[in-house]
């Protein structure tokens, strides 16, 4: 496989999955769930306080790259994998794996937060379910890039 190609579908699908989640914040947060509590920190974090207009504008760049970093470990695993684990239980897993790592876990420690596990199901939930979703909408998007770069990997091609 091409890097080119790689990095096209790693931007394409990630920008398709960091887009497919927005929509579930408003929900959550209509609902009384914590949502992008992160985004907002590192953000926060990088850039100290911001006009809004800015500050939602610097949070929507800092999604979608965080976005296109974490797609290109899903998609090297879809295609090594590629016919051994149907693309959605991969990106399923993925996004368990992503959420418990980074979110649940990285995150909260290095901020020196509760994790979500000690603040319960209100924390918890809306975080796992966006990052279920984002690993589904990647396994569904880079479908075609598994099948297409499958032989590859098992050939010993490398990027």
């Amino acid at each position: 496989m091409r890097l080119r190609t790689f990095l096209y579908e790693t931007l394409r699908s990630g920008t398709i999955a960091s887009l497919v989640m927005v929509p579930f914040g408003p929900l959550f947060a209509a609902l009384d769930m914590r949502v992008g509590h992160y985004g907002k920190k590192l953000v926060a974090l990088a850039f100290g306080e911001l006009p809004l207009p800015a500050f939602r504008a610097v949070l929507m760049a800092e999604h979608l790259v965080i976005g296109w970093l974490t797609t290109w470990p899903l998609l090297l695993a879809m295609v090594w994998l590629a016919g051994r684990l149907p693309n959605w239980v991969m990106g399923l897993a993925y996004g368990l794996g992503y959420y418990i790592v980074i979110n649940s876990l990285l995150l909260p420690l290095s901020f020196g937060d509760p994790t979500p596990w000690q603040l319960g199901p209100a924390t918890i939930l809306p975080s796992l379910i966006v990052h279920l979703v984002f690993g589904l909408s990647i396994a569904i998007t880079a479908r075609g890039l598994a099948r297409r770069h499958a032989h590859n990997f098992a050939a010993g091609s490398h990027l």
